[in-house]
């Protein structure tokens, strides 16, 4: 339960100041900005949650970990329960903070939807295909860096935090502009919840995840060492 409850809280901050850093301030500190956060935020849930359940706050992590045979398959379904809530009470709070304000200067999300919670939409120019092909190719690099970092069997576990935290930023830089980046279903999911022109576009965050979920698995499974510390 320690686990579960650990996912839930860290998945709402999550949302709560990553989504939140595009929300309240995404005209000011830009796409650069927005993806120091999200690599910020993740980096400091990573030493606060990571000796408690590893530090998914994200359905796609938690997949690749089930299939890496790190985690059974009911953990990862109580893993992905928990993200999805915790993520859907964080936008519920940012919501609310969107609603408190008066002719607020919201921005740093999608201009073509209206939306004020960063939701995963095609930017205006973007097509289906480009952002599926996108959102694959940028969790496969996130997850596998998670499952590098992370693998008893190497020497740089110490760091993990450090590599994650920049590797989630490094993908939301390049990805913002395509669909504001979600290599994180559950990330897509809380804000759409309270934005329903989201939805339409959410299958990508869906497939393109999961995609990149199996293709870091399947690589690492080959580049991973046979025993510890082969160094």
């Amino acid at each position: 339960m320690r686990k579960f409850l650990a996912e839930g809280i860290g998945t709402m901050f999550l949302v709560i100041l990553a989504c939140g850093s595009a929300v309240l301030a995404g005209p000011h500190i830009g796409v650069l900005g927005i993806g120091l956060c999200f690599g910020l935020v993740l980096l400091g849930l990573c030493y606060c949650i990571g000796g408690i359940s590893g530090c998914h706050v994200n359905p796609a992590v938690s997949f690749a970990m089930f299939l890496s045979g790190r985690m059974k398959g009911g953990e990862c379904v109580g893993y992905i329960v928990s993200q999805l809530i915790g993520a859907t009470v964080g936008a519920g709070f940012l919501y609310c903070l969107t609603e408190m304000g008066l002719d607020y200067n919201y921005g740093g999300t999608t201009a073509a939807s209206g939306s004020i919670l960063a939701t995963n939409v095609l930017q205006p120019g973007a097509t289906p295909l480009m952002a599926l092909l996108t959102e694959g190719l940028l969790t496969f690099f996130f997850v596998l860096v998670v499952l590098g970092a992370t693998d008893s069997r190497t020497s740089f576990t110490k760091f993990g935090g450090i590599a994650i935290g920049l590797a989630l930023g490094l993908v939301n830089i390049v990805g913002i502009p395509v669909d504001n980046c979600s290599v994180n279903p559950a990330r897509s999911f809380g804000p759409a919840v309270f934005d329903p022109t989201a939805w339409g576009d959410f299958w990508i965050m869906l497939a393109g995840p999961a995609i990149g979920a199996v293709l870091a698995a399947v690589a690492w499974k080959a580049l991973a060492p046979s025993s510890k510390n082969p160094l």
